[in-house]
């Protein structure tokens, strides 16, 4: 596996919150996986993210293919390679080889029931046009808002090939690599147990969120990403948060020029960390090792760049919890 900009420590060397987040992920997970090995230097973030990955994805009582394959669904909608490759396998561990073989080709699910999931699951990328809300359960749709984070995160600071070569891709690799995973993805799991990880005084959980530990683990991840918008000024900020707001998901179709373009306003010292965060929430994968090099002229510590790249990730993903309020559905009505 490579990380596109830095290589994290080895988790052995793990201490404190974080290696408790890496004891759970080998409890209830796949282990250590980079993901997370990648936001490791920023603990509540990753502790955070975690979080909202085990109590939407894994935990509780909804379906787990369901899950999975809104997961996957999300993923193709971000064009997160990496993360389309790991839920197809996951699918195959849960006994759906030809659903997840479907997903691993772009097409539409047999059933009618999982081809509205897909099509709900991708039209989130563009909630606005898509005139998009939830009537799932917290479970599913806190599954959706953690892929559109993650998809952000990993597209950004990994490379998308699981295995080299992308082997993962190949059918039969996907199949065994199922059957390897098939008993840790099929065991139930408590609700509630990472919670003791997220820092307290979080804002209120969302109202989507009813009761659910998803939605303490939503707003701790909110509150801990957003964080990463005080390494920019208030212009910069703002710079992001409209954007986010007016492109509504659109791929840009050449993301570097969209990116400068946008930020010839923005104060000088904050141009390039506005670029980087910009493209975390749109074309994260078009982050270049050039805009990272001018981002590490005055902010030379990993942990930074991440922060960083959460903020722009959590602003894109917040945008698309916020068309679950009743109020946005007001708003779009009036306009």
């Amino acid at each position: 596996m490579t990380y596109r900009f830095f290589t994290p420590v080895a988790v052995r060397a793990a201490t404190g919150r974080t290696a408790e987040v890496y004891r759970q992920l080998r409890d209830d997970f796949l282990g250590p996986v980079p993901t997370f090995q990648a936001l490791a230097v920023v603990p509540e973030v990753q502790a955070a993210t975690w979080a909202l990955m085990r109590e939407a994805l894994l935990a509780g009582d909804a379906s787990r293919v369901d899950r999975e394959l809104v997961a996957a669904a999300v993923s193709r909608a971000n064009r997160c390679r990496f993360c389309v490759d790991a839920h197809v396998l996951l699918l195959h561990a849960l006994g759906e080889p030809e659903l997840a073989e479907v997903m691993a080709r772009g097409g539409t699910p047999p059933g009618p029931r999982q081809v509205e999931l897909v099509a709900w699951a991708e039209a989130s990328r563009s909630p606005r046009a898509a005139g998009w809300t939830s009537t799932y359960r917290p479970e599913i749709t806190g599954t959706l808002l953690a892929f559109q984070f993650i998809n952000r995160i990993v597209s950004a600071l990994l490379e998308p090939d699981l295995l080299p070569g992308g082997l993962q891709r190949a059918p039969l690799v996907r199949s065994v690599g199922g059957r390897l995973y098939a008993r840790a993805a099929r065991e139930p799991k408590e609700p509630g147990s990472s919670l003791s990880l997220l820092d307290a005084g979080a804002t209120a959980p969302p109202a989507w969120a009813g009761a659910s530990p998803v939605g303490v683990a939503y707003a701790s991840l909110r509150d801990a990403a957003t964080r990463g918008g005080d390494l920019l000024g208030d212009v910069a900020r703002q710079t992001v948060r409209a954007t986010v707001r007016w492109e509504d998901g659109r791929h840009p179709a050449r993301p570097a020029d969209w990116a400068v373009d946008l930020v010839r306003d923005v104060p000088g010292a904050d141009r390039v960390g506005t670029r980087i965060a910009l493209l975390a929430a749109f074309a994260p994968s078009a982050i270049s090792p050039g805009d990272v090099a001018l981002w590490r002229m005055s902010h030379p510590d990993d942990a930074d760049l991440v922060r960083l790249v959460a903020f722009g990730a959590v602003a894109a993903t917040d945008h698309v919890a916020e068309a679950l309020s009743p109020a946005h559905h007001q708003e779009v009505t009036d306009a």
